[in-house]
C-alpha cells in the first residue's frame, strides 16, 4: 500500500472560525458543487474503478438516516454515493474548511460540514442533527479518519453518539478495494465494491455516556467488518 501522509488531527484555529460553515449546512441543502462532482467523478468511479454496489435496497428512500462506511481513500465519498439517489452530507475534517478557498467553497456548497477531530465538537453534532431532522442523510466514517494500516481500523465513539442521540436508522457500508486507489500511479486500478447492509436501529438516548456510544459504534462497525470480510472472501 503506497504511503500516505500522517493524519493531522488538531486544528489550531478557534472553534468559532467554523461557525459560518455550520450555519450554511444547517440552513441550506446541497448546491451545484454536489451535482458537478457527481458529473465529473461518476465516469471515474464507474469506468476506471469499475465500481459496483450490493444491497442498495437497504438505503432508505426517504427520511433521515446515517451512512456509516469504512474509510481508506479520499475517493470513498464518491464510491459511497455514486449509485445512490440520496444526497450524502458528510461530516468532514475541519482542515477542509477555511483553508484553501476553492476546496472550502466546494465542500461548503456541496452541503458537507466540519468536525474538529480529536475534540468533543458539539457543534458538528448540532449540525448533523439539523440535517437528520430535515430528513437528510449524514455520512460519517465509523473509524473517524482514513485507515493507515491497510486493514480496517477501530470505530470511534462519535458514530455511536449520533446514532443514539438521533434514533435514526444507521446503514453500515463496506467499501472494498479503495485502499489501493493510489495504485493508478503504477498503472494498477483496483475494482471497487460497495456493500450496503440492512439498517441498524438503536433505542434513542438523549445524553449517552462514552461507554454507551462506544458500544453502539462497535455494533455498527461489527456489521461493516462482516460485510467487508464477505467481499474480501469473494475476491
Amino acid at each position: 500500500m503506497p504511503e500516505i501522509k500522517e493524519q493531522v488531527y488538531r486544528d489550531e484555529r478557534a472553534a468559532d472560525a467554523l461557525a459560518p460553515f455550520h450555519a450554511w449546512a444547517r440552513t441550506h441543502e446541497p448546491g451545484w458543487t454536489y451535482a458537478a462532482a457527481r458529473v465529473l467523478l461518476t465516469p471515474v468511479a464507474l469506468l476506471l474503478y469499475r465500481t459496483r454496489a450490493i444491497g442498495r435496497q437497504n438505503v432508505p428512500a426517504h427520511g433521515g438516516f446515517i451512512l456509516a462506511p469504512n474509510h481508506f481513500s479520499n475517493m470513498d465519498h464518491f464510491f459511497c454515493g455514486v449509485y445512490l439517489r440520496r444526497q450524502i452530507r458528510f461530516m468532514a475534517k475541519s482542515q477542509f474548511f477555511g483553508g484553501q478557498p476553492v476546496l472550502s467553497y466546494v465542500f461548503r456548497v456541496a452541503g458537507h460540514f466540519p468536525v474538529r477531530r480529536g475534540e468533543k465538537d458539539d457543534e458538528a453534532f448540532v449540525t448533523a442533527h439539523s440535517i437528520l431532522d430535515r430528513g437528510g442523510c449524514v455520512g460519517m466514517y465509523a473509524e473517524g479518519g482514513r485507515s493507515r494500516s491497510g486493514g480496517l481500523g477501530e470505530p470511534k465513539a462519535g458514530i455511536g453518539r449520533l446514532a443514539l442521540e438521533s434514533g435514526v436508522p444507521v446503514v453500515p457500508v463496506a467499501i472494498h478495494g479503495s485502499k489501493d486507489v493510489r495504485g493508478w500511479r503504477r498503472g494498477r486500478l483496483p475494482r471497487i465494491t460497495v456493500s450496503y447492509g440492512a439498517p441498524l436501529r438503536f433505542d434513542r438516548v438523549e445524553e449517552p455516556t462514552r461507554d454507551e456510544a462506544l458500544d453502539a459504534a462497535r455494533a455498527i462497525f461489527a456489521q461493516v467488518r462482516k460485510q467487508y470480510g464477505a467481499l474480501d472472501a469473494a475476491r
